[in-house]
């Protein structure tokens, strides 16, 4: 919105032309993730403080790793934080109209929600169960039926003329986009949409299970989409970028979520300040199904569903390990009457815990993985 006033009076006057410099959206991005940081290291001590003296503290598990008792107590739901430093930056810096921002950031808040009432429930309880899982999950799908539904149901003028012509198709990595794509039935790519979106969230949330486990991720992955977003929306003098790489032509409207992930990465970093290992607050619910359930917007948006599980990899094996563990315990149990477990502990982050890595061990490698990981899905951009 700040964006558009201050563009809206350089026409007034010939001595505010210096802001036609907001026409570029890497300019935007470099202020909505310098926004998102000030904001971050600016209330983020007011804030711990706040959580610390209403006793807003983690509720750890009983039957969690031992360690894990001395985090009791630590000011949680800091992701309200995150959210008001993501959600801020993107209104003031990107165009609030554009059709990709806006169905994002309402995933984001609504995700936020489910999450904030999760973490109230809590601490309201004192235990860890908060709200109970079928009914987070169906907030979850009923929020992505209506976003996802729109865009595959939804007409212009809203939505872009080129999102239109081909929002029924699924992109392939490493494939030149014109030769190699499905095109899916829209009911059938509205089921594998919401999915997309309630995994990646549930999915993250699963990964914060350690001091800056998911951050770190969060913040490489949401980079990664920054590049795919500004390259599939931007031109050059009328040359055309994401037709020159054969990516999915979905239109420089794709540009303005560049805005939305720098917002994102300035948030994350602002956080990631404060829930460092020994880390001072914790983001909760509020955080994490906030940020995956935008990661999953993106790469619905910008047509990278299937490249997200290499780019996610860190969350899509998380989450593995939970429904691998889970479903092994309960088939063994029918055939021998008794659970077994293929991990010491699931996610998998508790099963290095147990091996005896220590916290910070196991933290830092997975975000080397993660930066790995990144780094292929941004070869997909020239290995097509």
């Amino acid at each position: 919105m700040l964006y558009l006033f201050l563009y809206s009076l350089k026409a007034k006057s010939e001595h505010l032309g210096f802001l036609n410099v907001l026409r570029y959206i890497p300019f935007r991005v470099i202020l909505s993730i310098l926004t998102a940081m000030v904001m971050s290291f600016t209330l983020g001590p007011w804030f711990i403080n706040r959580l610390r003296s209403r006793q807003i503290g983690q509720v750890v598990r009983d039957d969690g790793p031992q360690s894990h008792l001395s985090k009791r107590g630590t000011p949680t739901m800091g992701g309200s934080l995150i959210l008001f430093t993501l959600v801020v930056p993107t209104l003031l810096w990107a165009n609030p109209h554009n059709a990709y921002v806006a169905l994002t950031l309402l995933v984001t808040v609504c995700y936020g929600g489910i999450g904030f009432l999760d973490d109230y429930l809590k601490l309201k309880k004192l235990n860890s169960a908060g709200l109970a899982g079928r009914y987070k999950l169906i907030g979850q799908f009923a929020v992505a039926a209506l976003v996802v539904g729109y865009l595959f149901y939804g007409k212009g003028p809203f939505l872009p003329t080129e999102w239109l012509d081909h929002r029924q198709s699924l992109a392939l990595p490493f494939a030149a986009f014109t030769k190699h794509h499905f095109v899916l039935p829209v009911a059938l790519y509205l089921v594998f949409g919401m999915f997309v979106v309630v995994g990646t969230s549930n999915a993250v949330n699963l990964t914060d299970g350690l001091d800056g486990l998911a951050i770190g991720p969060v913040i490489i992955s949401a980079g990664t989409y920054l590049i795919f977003a500004y390259v599939t929306g931007a031109t050059f003098g009328g040359f055309d970028l994401s037709r020159y790489l054969d990516l999915p032509p979905l239109g420089p409207s794709t540009g303005e979520l560049a805005v939305l992930c720098g917002a994102m990465i300035g948030s994350g970093v602002g956080f990631l300040w404060y829930n460092t290992y020994p880390a001072s607050v914790f983001m909760g619910d509020v955080g994490a199904l906030a940020l995956g359930g935008t990661l999953g917007m993106l790469a619905l948006v910008t047509k990278n569903e299937l490249l997200s599980v290499l780019l996610g990899g860190i969350f899509f094996v998380e989450i593995m390990s939970v429904i691998i563990q889970r479903t092994w315990f309960w088939v063994t149990k029918r055939r021998y009457g008794t659970g077994r477990r293929i991990f010491l502990m699931a996610p998998i982050h508790h099963h290095f815990e147990k091996v005896g890595w220590a916290e910070p061990k196991i933290i830092v490698r997975f975000w080397i993985i993660s930066i790995m990981l990144a780094l292929i899905s941004l070869s997909n951009l020239k290995l097509r």
